[in-house]
Parts: C-alpha cells; structure tokens; sequence
C-alpha cells in the first residue's frame, strides 16, 4: 500500500464520518459543521484525481459560499438552532426505512467495484486542468466568458433595482 492510497482511505474516512454526523446529528449547527469537513474531504479525493480546478471550486462554492450561508442562515433564525431531529414513532419509521436504503446501496456499490475490470495506468497524470481550462476560457472562449460576465452583472443590477424598489 503506498502513500496515495492510504490519504486516499483517510479522506475517504473523513467524508464517511463528517457524512455520518450530518446525517444522524441531533443539532443543526453540528450537522452543518459535520458538512464542511465533508466538503474538504471530498476537495480532498478531488486532489488526489488530479482535478486541482473541481478542488479550488469544492472550496470555494461548497465552503466558502453555501455552507458559510447555511450557518448563517442558521444564526439568525434564532428559533432553529435549538431544534431536535425527528422522534417518536415517525422518526424510528424513518431511520428503519433509510437504513435498509443505505443497506441495498451499499450492497449494490460492494458488487459493482469487486466486478468492475479497474484500470491502474503505472506512471500518475499529471497535467493541471487549471491551465487548459485558464487558456481555453481566455482564447476560444474568451467572447462567450463575457458575455455571462455582463450577464450576470444585468441580473446584479436588476436584484438591486427591485430590491431597492421594494423598501
């Protein structure tokens, strides 16, 4: 076993745990921080596959825009992060069914990775999708990339416009 696969398997147990605490936290400020480090553990695997660009934007996005609204969000519903998960006689229905989902899934997934025929290349791949993507967006790209730039700014505009109407 080499190095790679062993951060493989420790990112991979970082997503299944965080994953687990979402899932079955009883706190919602727990579970939305359980999701932040499965979001780095899956930037994490994303490294690892060479895709630096789907990492940088995993961050970005996942960490640095929604997650950070979602705890916002709970913050300031002063009401909300006081709130149990479901009990009683729904939620065992409910965590019964979602188990035996869980279950079938991951039956289903031990089956197809030990039929799958895996292809394991000897020597790793090395070419960043950062620069292909960098040069193809700034030369055969570069009128369509402005044009969802202005866009976007007539929509940021236009939201500012109607918000600023409403008050």
């Amino acid at each position: 076993m080499n190095i790679i696969e062993i951060v493989f398997y420790v990112f991979a147990l970082i997503i299944i745990v965080s994953a687990m605490g979402v899932v079955f936290s009883h706190k919602l400020m727990y579970a939305a921080f359980s999701l932040l480090f499965t979001f780095f553990g899956v930037a994490g695997i994303y490294v690892l596959l060479n895709a630096d660009f789907l990492a940088v934007v995993q961050i970005m996005i996942y960490v640095g825009g929604i997650l950070v609204l979602i705890i916002f969000g709970i913050m300031l519903t002063t009401k909300v992060t006081d709130v149990e998960s479901i009990s009683g006689g729904t939620g065992k229905i409910l965590y019964a069914s979602s188990a035996i989902v869980a279950a079938t899934l991951f039956v289903v997934l031990a089956y197809m990775f030990n039929t799958t025929n895996w292809v394991v290349y000897s020597t790793p791949y090395r070419e960043t999708t950062i620069d292909m993507l960098g040069n193809a967006l700034l030369t055969k790209y570069v009128l369509t990339f402005f044009m969802a730039a202005v866009l976007l700014l007539i929509a940021f505009i236009g939201a500012a416009f109607i918000a600023k109407k409403g008050k």
